[in-house]
Order: C-alpha cells, then sequence, then structure tokens
C-alpha cells in the first residue's frame, strides 16, 4: 500500500491520532499474543474458549460385578443428557452401569 493511503498520513499533526483523548496509545499493555490467559484475560478465556488450559483425565471404565447376566448400560448422552447427579434410588440387587460425558473441568 502506498503511503499517501495511510491511516497515519491522515493523522498527521493531530495530536492523538486516533487513539482518545486521555489514554495514551502504549505498546502492549496487556501483553502480547495470548499472554495472561491464566490471569488477566481469564474471563475472556473462559467463555470463548472452555478447556484451553488444564489436562484431561484418563477415561476411568467401570466394570460391573461378575454374574450370569451382563449388567445393563444406561446411556444418559443418547437420552440428551450429560450431567448425572446422585440423587434416586435403584435396586440393590442388581449391578447398573451408568455412562455420561466426561467433564471434569467442574470438580
Amino acid at each position: 500500500m502506498t503511503t499517501r493511503l495511510k491511516k497515519h498520513r491522515k493523522k498527521r499533526g493531530h495530536v492523538s491520532a486516533g487513539h482518545g483523548r486521555i489514554g495514551k496509545h502504549r505498546k502492549h499493555p496487556g501483553g502480547r499474543g495470548n499472554a495472561g490467559g491464566m490471569h488477566h484475560h481469564r474471563i475472556l478465556f473462559d467463555k470463548y474458549h472452555p478447556g484451553y488450559f488444564g489436562k484431561v483425565p484418563a477415561e476411568v471404565q467401570v466394570q460391573a460385578q461378575k454374574s450370569k447376566d451382563s449388567a445393563p448400560v444406561i446411556d444418559v448422552t443418547q437420552l440428551g443428557f450429560f450431567k448425572v447427579l446422585g440423587k434416586g434410588v435403584l435396586p440393590p440387587s442388581q449391578p447398573v452401569v451408568v455412562k455420561g460425558q466426561a467433564n471434569f473441568e467442574d470438580c
């Protein structure tokens, strides 16, 4: 792009050059790139990039008790649910395997 078309040519002679009256246009006040993702840019990363930081735990395999009949498996993700809470009553005589989405961020 030629110099005559650049924005800073139009701003010559104006004190603030389009960066406001009060605050000065400093170089990189928030840091360069992804700096501050764990600190002062935490809200932005949590809101728009959930799961960016941290490790994912190894998947835990649930083994049912050995019996003549295999334990029934209830996969709640097929029903549109992803979180399984601890309330409720199940029959104590039969083991049941309940599968949900593995998401350990909130722990």
